[in-house]
């Protein structure tokens, strides 16, 4: 699954620091939704509320505004019952389409990467959702390597509980 900025970013042998390397990308499962790419998008975007459904990410901060930072409290896949801080910076916001953050290549934390969360209208109720996180650079590889099978679950568990509660909001609206 390559999508445009993937196509047109620099690879490892323009960019060893930030390069994209098409072997170092986790791409969640993709899930229908039954409820407008509009709904979805609220969701996606009402980040104080996040710990209401998100599994993975259960606190998330920012403005949205591109390059703003993306403050977030993650689960630790790899280590169950504990909390990561990470922050992010938006790269991407495209409504009802395409919300992304980034962490950049720093010399103290030499991984950089992309997640991107991707919605597609399938129709004027339903659409689709998956997400990728594309890990950069010549380190990027071995990240992937180690912390893509956890980070694909917890995508996969995200992509689902945001199903459920993009479909539930959709279905209590049309009710009244």
């Amino acid at each position: 699954m390559l999508l445009d900025w993937m196509k047109s970013h620099p690879t490892l042998a323009d960019d060893e620091r930030s390069g994209f390397d098409p072997d170092a990308v986790t791409v969640s499962e993709t899930v229908n939704i039954d409820a407008p790419a509009k709904v979805v998008w609220e969701v996606l975007t009402d980040l104080p509320r996040y710990n209401e459904w998100n599994p993975f990410c259960v606190r998330a901060k920012s403005t949205l505004e591109m390059e703003a930072p993306v403050e977030m409290t993650l689960v630790n896949y790899a280590v169950p019952g504990t909390l990561v801080e990470n922050c992010e910076f938006v790269c991407a916001f495209e409504p009802e389409a395409m919300l992304s953050w980034q962490l950049p290549y720093y010399d103290f934390w030499p991984y950089p990467a992309r997640r991107d969360q991707v919605i597609e209208k399938t129709g004027p109720e339903s659409c689709r959702y998956f997400s990728t996180d594309a890990f950069l650079g010549t380190n990027g590889i071995h990240v992937f390597r180690f912390a893509g099978p956890w980070v694909k679950r917890a995508f996969d568990d995200s992509a689902m509980a945001l199903k459920v509660r993009a479909e539930a909001i959709y279905t209590a609206s049309r009710k009244g």
